[in-house]
């Protein structure tokens, strides 16, 4: 199933219990789609949510509300029944939105291009944790409910752990030599993975995060997004357009799924019950695959890649070490989103 967008999508998200999904488009357009097995998906609305490029989407409020990211620095609150605007925060950040994520039914978490995290509160209406760790844009970020904090990764080079009980930045890795892209966690939390432009999967060890345990040469370009598909596979978009099943630990390509283009893939995610992944791209094409047809398919090709062995792989590091972030520097990314001088406004008034 697939379904054309006149602009490239940035991103996309799956409604939490309904047959709906969203994706943002680089013309700042919201887009929201209906899918089922016997049809191709039916667009339900297209809204312009910003003027510059929405670059992430997510349902929250159990699949009531819309949430977009924009390079114009505003995050906004789309019903999704009509599509139209509850609330808009004009200035949540100083400068573009790259990534937003859901932490909890009323925690979510903006990350921007220069490496600035915040975490908003809902029932409070404000921000209530900010982190100012990295010093490019934050590329992906993942949420540890058990231990309350924030995984991010940024295009400096390195992993953050970010505590929001203790609202402070617990550990950062060192500078590797590639933007870090994507980040998971496998493993039952021993291990995060992290994609590259090299197409090299860093592994840390949790706990130990200075530097890498491991190195996985598998992909042979870039690692753009990651999804976990259990604790010891994931599954990758790679800017080649191929979708592979990876396992981890041992580290090998397990086979190809799929084929989205000949452009690099977007973003990835699982639908509601886990029936759909679906797969944006620079084609401007949204792909649904139904995953049991993906993982029982004919292909069983290792694309060739090799495994770098790095520090020592121990699956045995439980322990969560507190260490003080790097204090490296390095150059940043120039002419990514617009500065705003505006304090950050009421965002979840109207809701």
């Amino acid at each position: 199933m697939e379904a054309l967008h006149e602009e490239m999508p940035f991103d996309l998200d799956f409604h939490p219990s309904s047959q709906l999904v969203a994706t943002s488009l680089i013309t700042g357009e919201l887009n929201l789609f209906r899918y089922g097995p016997e049809s191709q998906p039916e667009r339900l609305f297209t809204v312009k949510a910003h003027e510059e490029s929405c670059r992430a989407v997510r349902f929250v409020d159990s699949g009531k509300v819309i949430l977009s990211g924009s390079a114009d620095c505003s995050v906004l609150a789309s019903d999704v029944e009509t599509g139209k605007a509850v609330a808009r925060l004009e200035d949540a950040h100083e400068n573009g939105i790259n990534r937003l994520v859901c932490l909890t039914e009323t925690l979510i978490a903006t990350g921007d291009d220069e490496g600035c995290i915040k975490v908003w509160d809902t029932r409070e209406r404000s921000c209530c944790n900010s982190f100012h760790v990295h010093e490019d844009y934050i590329s992906d970020m993942t949420y540890v409910p058990d231990s309350n904090q924030i995984l991010a990764t940024s295009g400096d080079g390195t992993l953050s752990v970010n505590s929001l009980r203790r609202n402070k930045v617990k550990s950062q890795s060192e500078f590797s030599e590639d933007e870090l892209l994507s980040l998971v966690i496998m493993k039952n939390g021993k291990k995060v993975v992290c994609g590259t432009p090299s197409g090299a999967l860093l592994l840390y060890s949790w706990g130990y995060f200075k530097d890498c345990s491991d190195r996985f040469l598998g992909h042979a370009q870039s690692v753009d997004t990651m999804l976990k598909l259990d604790e010891e596979t994931l599954i990758s978009g790679a800017s080649d357009g191929v979708i592979r099943l990876v396992g981890i630990l041992p580290n090998r390509i397990i086979q190809p799924l799929a084929e989205h283009s000949e452009y690099p893939i977007e973003a990835l995610a699982f639908s509601h019950d886990r029936k759909y992944l679906g797969s944006i791209s620079h084609d401007k094409m949204l792909k649904l695959w139904d995953l049991q047809e993906l993982m029982s398919g004919p292909q069983s090709v290792n694309d060739g890649g090799s495994v770098e062995a790095g520090s020592d792989d121990s699956d045995e590091d439980e322990m969560d070490v507190d260490m003080e972030p790097s204090k490296g520097s390095r150059s940043k990314k120039a002419g990514k989103g617009q500065s705003s001088s505006r304090p950050g406004a009421d965002f979840f008034a109207d809701l």
